[in-house]
């Protein structure tokens, strides 16, 4: 009997490595391509799957699950599909076997048409991260990356009237206008200073040289001294100014905070300001003035500094940048590149968007749930250790960027690096929407303490009601990622949180004035059905409805921040209010919060919204314009199927942010985010800006969601150049054609002032960029080409860059020809822009 067992035994264990064999041995192959939107004559899209067995072994008939990410929701185009489809949460959903499905074996493809609920405009609409779980074994069989196709007809795929895609002709059409500027006559200080004259004289460094500071500039002169050893190759001396003259000076005077003066003379360099921070941002004047080609090496053996007398001030106290980590994670040391990019370019604000419905990126020493789970995505398995994939993350949990976090050594090491170049950071802890992740890891922190027979200590964090029947769907299609405000468990939890980061903030000796509470996006529904806001309607005559809890969370919210020391900070939904007028729901200012110092970020200037930043400040709340027409870099920058990033509030070229007019933007950005101008009622009814509203333009800022970015590269692809062109915005004054009342001549000097911008960064910055904090990989521009009598003309948006040729169909290389006059036309030619390094851009073919 012994010996039968034993046998049994073994012959089962043999079948199951069988059939582990065989399902490692299956492989799938998977392609997607859109083909129309409009389907139908309704806001919807079609496309196609096609997976192909690319593997040895046939994919049975039953027995699996199909897991992947998609933005939409999709239901299949007809009932004979071999897969039936299921949404779960968020952008996860599913495929079984339909009962048609004969199986897939080796070589053998098979097609499935798909319906999703809204447009499809490029390859950031794909879906992603499939994978493959068997049922029995709960084995899971990952793929790899989905192949893109692009739609056999393009006019198909528009989404309006007048929609187009951006061809070659358009940016030729475009980049007519820019001129080719000497480099001899460009500003050499970025971002454009105050005032700026050359006088005739040079300086030459070498690494001999001295920097003497005065009392409270010691940090600032050492920073200066790291950055030009990097560039010598040797240690540079800093001292305390005393009798000896140093080759460069670091004074003091009684210049406002952040201003500066900069003198160079055949003497050396003498910076005065009033502060450490004006102080730095002179130096950071000075590192822009030196020769771009100087940061590829680290032996320069000179330095010749062009001779000028600068005066500068900042126009915007609040020069800012939003990065999303929760969507997905980017490394520490990535953090340190970017505050290094920042400061050089005179960003002073760090917005951290720590935690959404997809992960929770900072560590809580008092809640590690928050990120033992919640900075965790992977398969779920049921035991709630993790989140579940999101955005093409995939079924592990030690995978980059949908895992990750900061320890709080980390995060105190990235707040004394910023605090040092004077970049403040305001962590932002989003509620009550967004806030999935934490809430799962605090109903493990439920289940763990509950297990325990501790059922106080299992609901002293909670943040959702269990018994909450409440029917909703955010934006991002989830259903269960609102904490519940009528809950106090959600105050211990907030006020816990804000005590830890508080106290990272003192152990780093770094500035925290704020924390920003969020506020944004939350959907129809929740509440409704909670046990949690029944009670709280019994006990508070000043809750009636769903609608009351707003004031009311943000109302303690913001009272426990001020008992700290802090204001509050959150998105424009924190000083509006929903109304009936006209019969019409719309956002009101919201007098609650008014004249508390809440300071909001207002992103949403798209329609019936375009006047919201100004009714906001004039309504006396602290306005950080941020608006995703203009300043969201996680939007495409055109309309093409293979650039990147996502495109609901419209593209953004490069020259969106740069001709953003502050205090009257509905002047020259009249168009709205489908490319359309906007009526005459809409802009001669929109509110303008009082005196005291302009008061209350603190700054501006730009955004940068991380849905699309999957690693550095993505990241700096869509951030660089916009960068630049919002620093110049946000530092420099405002400039002459913004202030020129005759339209003509205005747009004469912003033709002037837009080519001296594309030169500086052509032909300086992007050099400068290519080597400085470990080099950047900013986006190229593809060359604009215009077919004439036969012949392709080429140009480039970016002047200093090079056009290369192929005429094979190829793929241009550094060895293919340089582009220099008109060539002869063929079906086969293909062009591309190449940086100083040898970078490109993707590959550019004539309009046919």
């Amino acid at each position: 009997m012994k010996f039968l067992c034993i046998v049994l035994i073994s012959v089962l264990s043999s079948a199951a490595f069988a059939q582990q064999q065989q399902n490692a041995n299956l492989d799938l192959a998977i392609t997607w391509q859109p083909l129309e939107n409009n389907y139908l004559k309704d806001e919807q899209g079609l496309s196609k799957l096609t997976i192909k067995n690319v593997g040895n072994a046939t994919l049975p008939k039953t027995g699996w699950k199909l897991f992947f990410n998609f933005i939409r929701v999709i239901t299949p185009k007809t009932a004979n599909q071999p897969f039936e489809v299921a949404h779960l949460n968020g952008d996860l959903s599913c495929f079984t076997p339909a009962k048609n499905f004969e199986g897939l074996k080796p070589g053998e493809s098979l097609t499935f048409e798909m319906l999703s609920n809204s447009w499809m405009v490029n390859t950031s609409d794909a879906p992603q991260g499939f994978y493959l779980v068997w049922d029995k074994t709960k084995e899971i069989l990952p793929f790899k990356a989905v192949a893109f196709v692009a739609p056999p007809d393009q006019k198909k795929f528009f989404r309006v009237g007048g929609d187009v895609e951006t061809t070659s002709e358009m940016i030729y059409s475009v980049n007519q206008n820019i001129a080719d500027v000497s480099e001899s006559k460009l500003t050499k200080v970025f971002p454009t200073p105050v005032s700026y004259a050359e006088n005739g004289k040079t300086l030459t460094l070498t690494s001999n040289l001295t920097i003497g500071y005065e009392a409270g500039f010691e940090n600032e002169a050492n920073l200066l001294a790291q950055e030009l050893s990097k560039l010598f190759g040797k240690k540079i001396n800093v001292n305390k100014l005393s009798n000896v003259k140093p080759t460069i000076s670091l004074l003091k005077d009684g210049a406002t905070h952040e201003a500066y003066t900069l003198n160079i003379t055949e003497k050396g360099v003498v910076i005065k300001a009033g502060s450490s921070a004006g102080a730095f941002y002179g130096i950071q004047s000075l590192k822009t003035l030196i020769n771009p080609a100087a940061f590829a090496s680290n032996k320069n053996k000179s330095l010749v500094l062009t001779g000028v007398d600068v005066t500068d001030a900042p126009r915007f106290g609040y020069r800012g940048f939003m990065l999303d980590v929760a969507r997905n994670f980017q490394p520490k040391a990535q953090i340190l590149k970017l505050l290094d990019v920042f400061a050089l370019y005179k960003i002073n604000t760090l917005h951290f968007h720590l935690n959404d419905d997809e992960g929770w990126r900072l560590e809580i020493p008092t809640l590690p749930e928050l990120t033992n789970v919640g900075a965790k995505r992977a398969n779920l398995n049921g035991s709630g250790n993790t989140l579940q994939p999101a955005y093409g993350s995939g079924p592990y949990a030690d995978q980059l960027p949908g895992s990750g976090y900061y320890s709080k050594e980390d995060f105190k090491e990235i707040l004394r690096y910023a605090t040092a170049r004077h970049i403040r950071v305001i962590p932002e802890i989003e509620t009550p929407g967004h806030a999935r992740a934490a809430i799962k890891a605090m109903d493990k922190r439920y289940q763990t303490y509950l297990a325990k027979g501790d059922k106080a200590a299992a609901e002293k964090y909670l943040l959702r009601h269990l018994e909450d029947k409440s029917v909703y769907r955010s934006v991002q299609k989830w259903n269960d990622n609102v904490v519940d405000v009528a809950m106090p468990s959600v105050y211990s939890f907030l006020e816990t949180v804000t005590d830890d980061i508080i106290a990272m903030y003192k152990e780093a000796g770094a500035p925290l004035e704020t924390i920003h509470f969020g506020g944004d996006e939350v959907p129809k529904g929740v509440w409704e059905q909670s046990p949690a806001f029944n009670a709280l309607k019994q006990r508070d005559n000043n809750i009636k409805t769903t609608t009351d809890l707003w004031d009311f969370y943000f109302g303690k919210v913001s009272t426990m921040l001020k008992k700290k020391g802090l204001y509050l900070s959150g998105w424009e939904e924190v000083g509006l209010t929903k109304a009936i007028e006209n019969g019409k729901s719309k956002w009101l200012v919201n007098g609650k919060f008014a004249n508390q110092n809440v300071h909001v970020n207002v992103w949403n200037n798209l329609l019936g919204n375009e006047d919201l930043a100004y009714r906001l400040a004039n309504g006396n709340y602290k306005v950080i314009i941020s608006f995703v027409s203009t300043f969201y870099f996680d939007m495409a920058y055109f309309k093409k199927f293979e650039e990147p990033g996502f495109y609901w509030g419209g593209f953004t070229e490069l020259d969106k942010p740069f001709s953003f007019i502050p205090y009257d933007y509905l002047k020259n950005q009249q168009k709205n985010y489908l490319g359309r101008q906007l009526s005459e009622k809409v802009l001669n009814e929109a509110e303008k800006l009082t005196a005291p509203g302009k008061n209350n333009i603190v700054g501006l800022q730009g955004q940068l969601w991380s849905e699309t970015i999957k690693n550095a590269d993505n990241l700096e692809y869509l951030l660089l150049p916009r960068l630049l062109a919002l620093a110049e915005r946000a530092w420099s004054a405002s400039p002459d054609w913004a202030e020129e009342g005759n339209e003509a001549k205005a747009r004469q000097l912003y033709e002037n002032s837009l080519s001296n911008f594309y030169n500086s960064l052509g032909k300086r910055e992007l050099k400068r960029l290519n080597y400085y904090a470990g080099g950047f990989n900013y986006r190229i521009p593809t060359p604009g080409l215009k077919v004439k009598n036969g012949k392709i003309e080429a140009n480039v948006q970016l002047p200093g860059f090079t056009i290369r040729y192929a005429t094979d169909g190829s793929t241009p290389t550094l060895k293919s020809p340089v582009y220099s006059h008109p060539v002869s036309f063929s079906d086969q030619i293909v062009f591309r822009t190449f940086d100083h390094k040898g970078n490109a851009s993707s590959v550019s073919t004539p309009t046919k």
